[in-house]
């Protein structure tokens, strides 16, 4: 079962998902898991974006999706929304103070083995959401005691 995590500044959540159960429905489903998942791994990452002021995370998790099916037909689209999902990976990572999963072996994945390919890109998300379920709300008051 995945664990939500509030994202911190938004009215809005994110999941912490298990990566090999993410690649293992992608398989068992034909695809179809990973339609829902890029869709919500696109938004929540649009939610976080938010958050941090910035557009570099995205901003339509619809396009995302369109690029992968129906775009995915054409074969351009699905390539870049497939490249530019993982960059975005990549700078919720950075924004959030990590060091970013690594871009040649995101290709090798693609390339060889997709599935692994997602769960990689979970993976890299699961490390924002942690660190996302671990800052101390602004809004929560904390108490020291001496």
């Amino acid at each position: 079962m995945a664990q939500q995590v509030q994202i911190a500044g938004a009215n809005a959540t994110a999941k912490i998902r298990n990566p090999i159960a993410v690649a293992i429905f992608a398989v068992i489903t034909l695809g179809i898991y990973m339609l829902f998942w890029w869709y919500y791994a696109n938004r929540e990452m649009a939610d976080y974006g938010r958050t941090k002021a910035t557009r570099e995370l995205g901003d339509s998790p619809m396009k995302s999706l369109l690029a992968v099916f129906p775009g995915g037909l054409v074969v351009i689209p699905a390539i870049w929304t497939t490249i530019t999902t993982f960059k975005r990976v990549q700078a919720a990572q950075r924004i959030a103070g990590q060091s970013p999963i690594n871009g040649w072996l995101g290709f090798v994945l693609y390339i060889v083995v997709s599935p692994a390919y997602l769960a990689y890109m979970q993976s890299g998300l699961n490390s924002v959401w942690e660190a996302q379920s671990a800052e101390p709300r602004a809004n929560e008051q904390t108490t020291v005691t001496v």
